[in-house]
Formats: C-alpha cells, structure tokens, sequence
C-alpha cells in the first residue's frame, strides 16, 4: 500500500518516500507526539496475508527494539494500520556504504573506521543472541558525520539460547536449516548450504565488507548467482594486494 503525503498510521504522518525493498516501503514521517521526524516502514498490505514475509517483518522490531547501540539502527515504535504492519525508527540523513563504494575504493583509513564500528554493532547484537544473517554494503549506512549505522534485521535470527539484556528475554529460534537467504556475494558457506546460521555467519559476510572497501572489488562475484555460491564453498577470494591498491600488512590480516 502506497502512502501519500499527509497519510496518518497512528500519531504519525507521512511526509515523503524514502524507499522500497523487499521487506516494505519507507517514508518519511512525523511523529506529532513527540514533533520529531521518523523513518516508518510499512509492510504492503499484500504482503502482510503472508506469513513468511509477515513474521521475518515482526522479527525484526522484535530484535532490533532489543538492542541499545549507537551503531545498529534504533527502533522506536511499532504498530499495524488497516492489517498492515508498521516500524518506526531513527531518521538517518547520509548514504548507504554500496553507495559510497560505488564512487570507488575507500581509503585504508576509512576503512578501518567503518569496519571498527561495523564490528562494534555487530558484537553487541551478538551479546544478545542476535544474528543479522544478511550483512552486506545494502544494508550499512553511513551518516553525514561518518557514523556507521546497520539497517534491516529482517532476516534476523534469535539465536538457540536464552539471553536476557535489559529486561527483554530473547529464546526464539526462527532461521530454519535448508532455507538459503542472503546475498550471495556476502553468504557464509553455511548459508549456502542451507545450514542454520550463528555468528560466525555475520564474521564472514563482515569479511567481506571489508574486502570490498579494502580493495574495491567483491570477494566472490562470479556471473551468476549459482557461480558466486560455488565460489564461497570452494576458493579462496583473490589476495587483497593484487588489488592494485596499497593494502597494510596489518589490515590483509585482519581481512
């Protein structure tokens, strides 16, 4: 469902668009509460009689309203209109890290910045038992002061334990073994084999992030989808050095 300007889901009010994905619409919107600007992600209302789509929707408040640090997105609210489910969450003004890598290859020492902070989120999401599953550039956003926030937890995972943090109890575990999602570029071999996710799987994809703003080039991007999955199973990514750019010793380490 498309919203127009000056549309009200609750106490807020549509201003403009700000995109479309998979996983919903967003807009712009004012929260006339707290008379603050929102982002607000609504869930089409097509989408919403499927169940699927509708619980990795209702995952996602659920893991991201969990956690409480400066470099993970924060959730404010949610709520449905007319059947469809709403998120409202911080307004961020910058521009994602796929766009700041498509104007070419980051300087080492920006890329040691983000990839600090981008390590620092994920650790704390973590801590929880939380598992993004589908890190990749898309959904790293870097403000107009150059802090690193990280986007959708859609395709979040409730890892296999409890854990408490903050009064909230996190026991659920709804990533199901032999479901293939993510971006192939970014998957873990675990993830292409349809195995369930921990972690491990977001080190890997943060691997490679950092080979992508290290060298300017994906670590495993073959012609088709089916090619970059065998790749991540069977090779090793070329070495960053031969990227062409001055890679330090310490960085090709960490990488």
């Amino acid at each position: 469902m498309s919203l127009t300007s000056g549309t009200k889901l609750g106490p807020y009010e549509i201003q403009s668009t700000l995109g479309a994905g998979g996983m919903g619409e967003v807009y712009r919107a004012r929260d006339t509460r707290l008379q603050r600007d929102v982002a607000l992600k609504i869930l089409p209302e097509s989408f919403a009689r499927e169940g699927d789509r509708l619980h990795r929707f209702e995952q996602e408040a659920r893991a991201v309203a969990a956690l409480n640090h400066p470099n993970i997105l924060a959730i404010f609210d949610t709520g449905q209109q007319n059947g469809s489910p709403y998120l409202v969450s911080e307004l961020l003004e910058g521009e994602t890290l796929r766009t700041v890598l498509d104007g070419g290859v980051l300087p080492q020492r920006k890329t040691i910045e983000y990839g600090v902070q981008i390590a620092q989120g994920l650790a704390a999401a973590h801590e929880k038992g939380i598992v993004h599953r589908d890190l990749k550039p898309e959904n790293v956003f870097i403000t107009k002061d150059g802090r690193v926030k990280i986007l959708d937890f859609g395709l979040a995972k409730l890892a296999q334990k409890s854990a408490v943090a903050d009064g909230v109890t996190l026991t659920s575990s709804h990533t199901a073994a032999g479901m293939v999602m993510g971006t192939a570029s970014y998957m873990a071999p675990e993830q292409v084999r349809g195995d369930a996710a921990d972690p491990r799987t977001d080190i890997f994809a943060f691997g490679a992030v950092l080979y992508e703003m290290a060298s300017g080039k994906r670590a495993f991007r073959r012609e088709t989808t089916a090619e970059t999955m065998t790749a991540v199973l069977k090779e090793d990514p070329p070495e960053l050095n031969d990227a062409g750019y001055p890679i330090s010793p310490a960085l090709d380490r960490i990488v």
